[in-house]
């Protein structure tokens, strides 16, 4: 009797056991296709999907305050916050090599749960995770907008932007960042190569000419401002300690390097995934976090007066700073530059959600989700799921005529949301998993559990800052307030309702979508089939949704000879 070893080579079906993934499945299932699959799709069917996409996507192409504190929170504040939030990267990026899937997270939160809870567990996961992607494009597209508008008051000062005019613009970006995303998918990587490329040859030109080019001395002042103030002259904007208000300058932090989570959604169309993905996650953190110190640092020795740069009339903090402080053409010029990187970063944020999106829908989390999860067949991508976050984030952008403080809190969202979703699964990982985590070729060995306590840490203490209005008792009111707590609870409480109330009854987290077969005791196997709405909660009650019938290896092999 040949063993189960020699058949999965020969047929290239090898079991769950054989790969380094965590899986909804079982260790002795073998997935199922119908033809040869290749090293990547192998752990994707391990993972118990089939492979809808094509693998375009390599490493390069999923690489891609001072209103609070002052210039201290923009220089050492900024490196404090870099150093944590790097934590929860590389904390992500090894539950992406272990499990790189589109449904991210979502998929690791039911994995990893303790069993039953696994449901309960991807359910919050994915729907934070969800608002935190689908408020991405929308907030970058609403501030590409205020600076092309921006752009356009500074060369005629009479020019003053109206909402509506703000409102269609940022619509139109949408409707482009939409068309972009539903090309094929080589198209869309090439896309984002050349979009990565530019942005960082345009932060170096930036990091470059706002110090060469700065009219500092034009004003009478030094051409650059003097360490001791730049270091250790805090300027709390806020109603809080200064240390408080320290703690607030991380929001610009956590909102610059964000997406780092992209390559993770888009690991189901990235070859060799759980490497390259979890290098990809690394590397934009990593590198975004650097970089934008480093500007952070121009900005600091260059800056003028912080309180008219918050308080112009522009409307556009960027914008009134680089008109501060150099030639108007020179403004302009640099503004431009950032404006192109702005349209690229929206398009990877509305690629991104709409893989959210699919992997959600494939596991019925959406109504309607047998429509949203459709790959459409001549693109290979999940059209539908890209003009239904489209179409989302439009009807967002109308908070736009509720003024400033409304349309402001799909800043909070995008980055609360997202911290929330990145947390509970490395959370779960830290405190519950033990020996049942099954790390991938990527992981931190044993600084694994370290660094996801420093990361889990980090975000429980800036949840609640995120939420704190800059401003207390008298000085608070509904323009000053804090909406955060309002539009990212509101949403989740309606979630957890929905749980409770209906979803419990039918939600069963990640689907099995993949046919596969499971090793019997002394290598026979067993074929298995997905019954129709059951799925894997978690990884200890997983294999409760399989029906299966016995039949030798001998049997199956005799078959195949056939």
């Amino acid at each position: 009797m040949a063993d189960a070893r020699s058949y999965s080579q020969s047929g290239r079906h090898r079991s769950v056991a054989e790969e380094p993934v965590t899986s909804v499945l079982r260790g002795g299932v073998v997935p199922v296709y119908e033809r040869e699959l290749s090293a990547d799709e192998e752990v994707l069917a391990a993972l118990g999907y089939k492979p809808e996409f094509k693998r375009e996507f390599t490493l390069w192409t999923t690489f891609c305050g001072m209103g609070y504190a002052g210039t201290p929170g923009m220089v050492w504040g900024w490196l404090i916050a870099m150093v944590f939030i790097q934590c929860v990267a590389m904390s992500m990026a090894e539950l992406c090599s272990s499990m790189p899937t589109s449904g991210g997270l979502y998929y690791a939160a039911a994995v990893l749960a303790p069993p039953g809870w696994g449901p309960l567990a991807a359910w919050i996961t994915g729907w934070s995770n969800w608002l935190g992607q689908v408020t991405g494009a929308p907030s970058v597209d609403y501030a590409l907008s205020a600076m092309i508008l921006a752009a356009a008051s500074i060369n005629d000062p009479s020019y003053v932007p109206t909402r509506y005019q703000t409102f269609l613009l940022t619509a139109l970006i949408m409707l482009i960042h939409g068309c972009i995303s539903s090309m094929p998918t080589r198209w869309i990587a090439n896309f984002n190569s050349w979009g990565s490329s530019f942005n960082i040859v345009a932060l170096f030109v930036v990091i470059i000419m706002i110090p060469a080019g700065t009219n500092r001395v034009a004003q009478g002042l030094p051409k650059f401002a003097a360490s001791s103030q730049v270091w250790g002259n805090i300027y709390n904007g806020t109603d809080f300690p200064a240390g408080v208000a320290i703690l607030m300058t991380f929001v610009a932090v956590i909102w610059t390097m964000s997406g780092y989570d992209a390559p993770f959604h888009l690991s189901e169309e990235c070859s060799n995934a759980n490497i390259a993905s979890p290098r990809a996650i690394v590397l934009t953190s990593g590198v975004g976090g650097l970089f934008g110190w480093f500007l952070q640092l121009v900005v600091a020795y260059t800056v003028v007066d912080i309180p008219s740069v918050i308080a112009s009339d522009l409307g556009q903090p960027w914008a009134a700073y680089l008109l501060q402080v150099m030639p108007k053409k020179t403004a302009l010029a640099i503004l431009a530059l950032t404006i192109m990187c702005a349209f690229s970063m929206g398009q990877g944020c509305m690629v991104a959600a709409s893989r959210v999106t699919f992997a959600y829908a494939r596991d019925g989390c959406f109504p309607a989700s047998h429509i949203i999860k459709r790959v459409n067949r001549h693109t290979q991508t999940p059209v539908n799921a890209v003009w239904f976050n489209t179409s989302i984030g439009i009807l967002m952008t109308l908070l736009i005529f509720a003024g400033q403080i409304a349309i402001g809190a799909i800043f909070s969202i995008a980055a609360v949301a997202a911290f929330v979703a990145f947390t509970i699964p490395i959370f779960i990982r830290v405190f519950f998993v033990g020996n049942r985590f099954r790390p991938g070729p990527w992981n931190l060995g044993r600084f694994s559990m370290p660094i996801g306590v420093m990361a889990c840490s980090f975000v429980a203490l800036m949840v609640p800052i995120l939420c704190l209005p800059s401003v207390t008792g008298s000085n608070l009111g509904p323009s000053t307030m804090n909406w955060t707590c309002l539009v990212y609870g509101g949403p989740m409480l309606g979630a957890i309702l929905w749980w409770i109330i209906s979803a419990r009854h039918w939600f069963t987290g990640p689907k099995v979508n993949i046919e596969h077969q499971m090793l019997g005791r002394e290598g026979n196997v067993i074929d298995a089939k997905e019954t129709e709405g059951e799925s894997g909660g978690d990884s200890g009650d997983s294999a409760n949704s399989l029906r299966t019938d016995s039949r030798a290896l001998e049997d199956k092999k005799a078959a195949d000879l056939a």
